[in-house]
C-alpha cells in the first residue's frame, strides 16, 4: 500500500543502473522551480546515488516487486534495487506533483504525466460500452430468432401447442409426472412429425401418455361430441349398459351386459342382461376397461359396430347400427316385503345408472313416486355407475343429507374447496338408506357413496369401488376435438383419499345378488334364495 510522506522528509531512490565507481549521492534542496544539487557524503557500503528531496505538499510513493504486486516502501537498499519499477505515470521536471491516487515517477526527457486511475477509468468505460453493445446485440438476435420460430409454426404445430397449454394450465400435477413440461414441448415440436391432422393427434396422445394418468385423455371431434351428448341425456350408440363381471359372472372373460335400453339396437337384436361381450370390432374385451369399451360402442349416428356376444352357451356375432338413444338415468320400483297383514314393510329401490343433466331431477321424481306408495326405506343402487357430471353428484347427495360435508376438493398442496349442505335441499334425509356398490362404481358415484357413508347416512353393501379419486374437466380445442383433463382430486368427508383404493363398503353382498330391480325384490322376498338378504340385515350397521 501507499505510504504518505510528511511535508519535509527524504525520499531515497535506488537506481540499479548506476556505475559501481560512483559512490556519492546528491541532495535536491529545492524542488519547486530551480533544484540545486550539492555533494553531501559518500556511501561506502553501496555505490548508489541518493536523491534527497525536500518539498512541500503530499507525496505518494508506490513500489512494485518483480511480480508487479504492490508493497510498502522499504528502507533496504537491496530491496530497492530489486523491487522498484518506475512507470510512465508522472514526471519529475523542475517540480514534483502530489496526486491523491497511486502513482510512480520517472525521470524522462518527455516530461509527460499520466494518471493510472484515469487510464483505468478509460479502460473500464470502453469495456462497459462494449458489454452493453454485446448485450443489446444478443437480445435483438434472440428476439429475432423467437419471432422467426413463431412465424414458422404450422397449423398442426399450433393445435399441438393449444393442447400443451391446456394441460399446462389445468392439470393437477404441476410436476407433470416428474418431467420438464417446457422441455417436452420444445423436443416435441422439434422431433415429432406433425405434417397432417392424424400425426398431430398422435403427438398429442403421446404427450398425454407421459403423464401416466388414464383419465387424462384425448378425444377426437366425434368422441368429444359423443361425450358432450351423453352428459346431456342423449347418446349415439347401441343402447347398452355394461359393467365388470361380478358374483357368478366373475369367471366370464369379457364385459357383462347390465341392461339393454328398451327399443334400442341391442335390445332389438336380442341382447339380454347377463350376456357377456367377448369382442368389439374384433378386439377382445378380456382386458378392456369399461371406459374404453364405452368409447368403442359409441360413434357417429348410422355407423355400425360388430359385437361378439356369449348368451348362455351360445356365441353370437352381431352387427349393430348406432342410433341416438335417450337416456333415463333412473329406474325405480317398490318392493313389498312379506309380513303380517296390511303392515308389510315396503322398500323403494332406485337404480341410478349415470350422472347426466337429468340425474338429480330424476332421483327426486323417483323418491316422490315411491313415497306415494308408502315406502318406509330406500335402496340406492350405484353398481356399474361409472359417474358423469360432478355437480349432479353433489345435488343428489344434498337430497339425502340434512347437513354435513359432501366432499373436499384438493390439489397437491391441500384443500382447495369444500362442498357441503345445510339441509335446505334435503328430500329424504330421515328414512333408512342402503347403498349398493361394486368395482364399476366410479367417479361421481364414489363421491356420493363416500358422502353418505362418512356422514353415517347410509349403510354400504357390495365390494370396494373403482377408486377414481380424481376429477376431470373437458376442454374443447379449436378443431372440435377435446381433452379430458384431471384438474383436482377429492377426499371424502372423513378425509379419505380413495384414489386407486376405492370406497370400502360396510358389508359384502351375496355372490349371486342380481343387478336389476325385479331380481333385487326377489332376493328380499324369498328366504330360500341364495341371494336372500332380510330387511334388518340390509339397514343394519
Amino acid at each position: 500500500m501507499g505510504l504518505w510522506l510528511s511535508m519535509s522528509m527524504e525520499l531515497l531512490l535506488a537506481s540499479s543502473s548506476t556505475s559501481p565507481g560512483l559512490s556519492s549521492h546528491f541532495t535536491i534542496s529545492n524542488i519547486n522551480r530551480n533544484p540545486t544539487i550539492s555533494q553531501v557524503r559518500t556511501w561506502k557500503s553501496l555505490p548508489v546515488r541518493t536523491l534527497e528531496a525536500r518539498f512541500q505538499g503530499f507525496l505518494l510513493c508506490i513500489r512494485t516487486n518483480t511480480s508487479n504486486s504492490l508493497r510498502r516502501c522499504s528502507n533496504s537498499n537491496e530491496s530497492l534495487k530489486k523491487r522498484f519499477l518506475l512507470h510512465r505515470v508522472c514526471k519529475l521536471n523542475k517540480s514534483i506533483f502530489s496526486l491523491s491516487g497511486w502513482f510512480c515517477m520517472k525521470y524522462t526527457s518527455s516530461h509527460k504525466v499520466m494518471s493510472c486511475s484515469e487510464k483505468i477509468r478509460q479502460r473500464v468505460s470502453v469495456l462497459f460500452v462494449q458489454l452493453v453493445v454485446a448485450v443489446l446485440f444478443v437480445t435483438s438476435v434472440s428476439v429475432a430468432v423467437r419471432e422467426t420460430s413463431s412465424w414458422a409454426l404450422s397449423e398442426e404445430n399450433q393445435l399441438f401447442l393449444e393442447a400443451w397449454r391446456t394441460i399446462d394450465r389445468a392439470y393437477i400435477d404441476k410436476t407433470f409426472n416428474g418431467q420438464s413440461w417446457f422441455r417436452y414441448r420444445e423436443n416435441a415440436l422439434r422431433n415429432e412429425p406433425m405434417n397432417n391432422r392424424e400425426e398431430t393427434y398422435m403427438a398429442i396422445r403421446k404427450m398425454l401418455a407421459t403423464l401416466d394418468d388414464p383419465f387424462t385423455r384425448f378425444l377426437e371431434p366425434e368422441k368429444f361430441n359423443s361425450l358432450r351428448s351423453g352428459t346431456r341425456g342423449a347418446l349415439t350408440g347401441v343402447g347398452l349398459s355394461i359393467g365388470y363381471p361380478t358374483g357368478s359372472d366373475k369367471l366370464a372373460e369379457g364385459l357383462v351386459v347390465i341392461s339393454a335400453t328398451p327399443g334400442g339396437p341391442a335390445n332389438r337384436a336380442g341382447i339380454l342382461s347377463g350376456d357377456v361381450i367377448l369382442a368389439i370390432d374384433d378386439t377382445s374385451t378380456e382386458s378392456m376397461g369399461i371406459y374404453d369399451a364405452a368409447e368403442r360402442l359409441q360413434g357417429p349416428e348410422g355407423s355400425s359396430v360388430e359385437l361378439t356376444i356369449r348368451s348362455g352357451p351360445e356365441i353370437k356375432h352381431l352387427a349393430l347400427r348406432r342410433e341416438r338413444v335417450s337416456l333415463n338415468p333412473v329406474k325405480s320400483r317398490m318392493c313389498e316385503i312379506p309380513g303380517s297383514g296390511k303392515d308389510s314393510p315396503r322398500i323403494g329401490y332406485i337404480k341410478l345408472t349415470s350422472f347426466n343433466q337429468n340425474a338429480s331431477g330424476a332421483v327426486r321424481e323417483a323418491i316422490d313416486t315411491l313415497r306415494s306408495n308408502s315406502v318406509s326405506a330406500f335402496v340406492l343402487d350405484l353398481r356399474d355407475n361409472s359417474g358423469g357430471l360432478f355437480p349432479e353428484g353433489i345435488e343428489i347427495a344434498k337430497i339425502w343429507l340434512d347437513k354435513g360435508v359432501i366432499v373436499y376438493i384438493c390439489d397437491n398442496r391441500g384443500v382447495l374447496d369444500i362442498y357441503d349442505t345445510d339441509g335446505s335441499d334435503a328430500l329424504a334425509a330421515s328414512e333408512p338408506l342402503a347403498v349398493l356398490v361394486n368395482k364399476g362404481t366410479a367417479s361421481a358415484s364414489e363421491i356420493l357413496a363416500g358422502a353418505l357413508k362418512d356422514n353415517k347416512r347410509a349403510v354400504l353393501f357390495g365390494e370396494p369401488t373403482f377408486g377414481k379419486g380424481k376429477i376431470q374437466s373437458v376442454f374443447q380445442l379449436s378443431d372440435g376435438s377435446g381433452l379430458a383433463v384431471t384438474v383436482a382430486r377429492y377426499e371424502t368427508p372423513a378425509h379419505t383419499d380413495i384414489d386407486k383404493v376405492g370406497v370400502i363398503p360396510d358389508h359384502p353382498l351375496p355372490m349371486s345378488f342380481p343387478k336389476d330391480g325385479d331380481g333385487f325384490c326377489g332376493c328380499l322376498q324369498d328366504p330360500a334364495s341364495t341371494c336372500y338378504v332380510n330387511r334388518v340385515q340390509l339397514f343394519s350397521r
